[in-house]
């Protein structure tokens, strides 16, 4: 009997572990390569798990509603199908991961967060472990070997992950340098300050409150209460401003409506958020401190422009990433936000597809909101939001100077930016530059 591993998958580079959601398929039934078998939930996106090869569901591991590490065992496929018929007739007994026996680390000189265990389960951190402390002794399975391989303390390690968790080239340089690599100074330093230093430490908590006679209470799903808890620790680690301007979209409305069927048959809608992430791209190679990170005490500038797009789910928030968005025309971007929006939706996005964005944009105007302040998508420095864009009045000066009210297809756009790194100058220059080719946008372009 050949046997392949359904494995728990790393759906973003932030990510250490997901709950299983749904099974889709049952043991004993046949499967195709490819085909959905399971839902999965993290706090990054919701997707369908294709199998990994065809055969019989020959055994599942984990169940509906447990969470588990990335590279967990799920589910056991048996690709000659052998078999099926015992496992159709008798079910298997629910199972729960079993725990790899715990590798023994040398115990830190002075407190510090528990080690990750070598299990395939997740770990359990202390009620008081902050999000950033469990997220610093939660790394991959591949890291906890080569620690537990070289007898080192995880903890030990200053991480340069999301929230200083730990990454093989971390470990690798701890190896190979000793102590020096740990140091403050060290180039390796936390995309945000280590626990004991940083604004952000403490528990994420929520704190209780008492249901009264005809409430309902439901608990949150996975990907809603790990949003919150990210919310939380991006207000906690960074500075948040927000600057608004009001733009005037009279002229795109009109090239937009001009363009639209062509559009259509080219296979795109042409909405204006593609006429609006167009123009953000191209502004953030002039601008390079609004496409940037915060690493310990240094600034990281991406070369990569890639613009995250969040989309409202019935289930939670979602932020889909085009990649090198300045290298793409208004057409290619337009095709881009239209495919991963539906795949969002469809639970179709891949791990790439929700990783790797350099700057975010929010778009509440969809459902009538005149303007927001949106929290910043860490480790990004900025985040875009854009109000209704709607018909209002608005005064105009003619050519002969005399003041008049006409009617505009006008916004207001917010951008809440990290004072640590980004000063009212830049977030304003920025935003001048934006509207001014917003307003003056060339039909060449299209």
């Amino acid at each position: 009997m050949s046997r392949v591993d359904v494995i728990m998958p790393q759906m973003g580079e932030s990510i250490a572990e997901g709950t299983v959601s749904r099974w889709l398929k049952k043991v004993g039934d046949e499967v195709k390569r490819d085909e959905p078998i399971l839902e999965i939930s993290t706090d990054k996106v919701d997707a369908e798990i294709p199998a990994p090869a065809s055969g019989i569901l020959l055994e599942i591991k984990v169940q509906e509603g447990t969470t588990v590490e990335v590279q967990t065992v799920v589910a056991v496929i048996d690709t000659d199908g052998a078999g099926a018929g015992a496992a159709g007739d008798s079910p298997k007994k629910e199972t729960k991961p079993e725990p790899k026996p715990q590798p023994k680390v040398e115990a830190p000189k002075a407190p510090a967060p528990p080690a990750a265990r070598a299990s395939s389960a997740p770990a359990a951190p202390p009620p008081s472990a902050s999000m950033e402390e469990r997220l610093r002794t939660r790394s991959t399975p591949l890291v906890r070997k080569i620690a537990a391989e070289h007898d080192v303390d995880i903890a030990r390690i200053q991480g340069s992950g999301y929230a200083g968790r730990v990454t093989k080239q971390d470990i690798l340089s701890f190896i190979d340098g000793g102590e020096a690599a740990a140091s403050p100074a060290s180039p390796m330093s936390s995309m945000s300050p280590t626990p004991s230093k940083s604004p952000a430490s403490g528990a994420v908590s929520h704190p209780g409150v008492s249901a009264w006679p005809g409430d309902t209470v439901e608990p949150m799903s996975k990907i809603r209460k790990l949003t919150a808890d990210h919310m939380i620790v991006s207000r906690r680690t960074s500075a948040h401003v927000t600057s608004y301007y009001e733009i005037d979209f009279t002229r795109i409305a009109g090239l937009r409506q001009a363009k639209k069927k062509d559009y259509e048959a080219r296979g795109a809608r042409l909405t204006y958020m593609a006429f609006i992430t167009k123009v953000v791209a191209d502004n953030l190679g002039k601008h390079r401190v609004l496409n940037s990170s915060v690493s310990g005490d240094s600034i990281i500038y991406r070369k990569p422009v890639n613009i995250g797009i969040a989309v409202a789910l019935d289930w939670g928030l979602i932020v889909p990433v085009i990649r090198n968005v300045d290298e793409l025309s208004v057409l290619g971007i337009a095709k881009a936000m239209n495919d991963l929006a539906d795949r969002a939706r469809t639970k179709k996005l891949s791990p790439d597809e929700v990783q790797k964005g350099t700057f975010t944009i929010t778009n509440p105007g969809v459902f009538g909101s005149y303007i927001g302040a949106p929290i910043i998508n860490q480790p990004q420095v900025a985040i875009l939001g854009v109000g209704a864009i709607e018909k209002r009045p608005k005064v105009l000066t003619l050519d002969d100077g005399q003041d008049v009210i006409a009617i505009r297809t006008m916004s207001m756009f917010s951008i809440s930016y990290d004072h640590r790194i980004v000063d009212g100058a830049d977030a304003d220059r920025f935003m001048s530059d934006l509207k001014r080719d917003l307003e003056n946008f060339p039909e060449g372009a299209l």
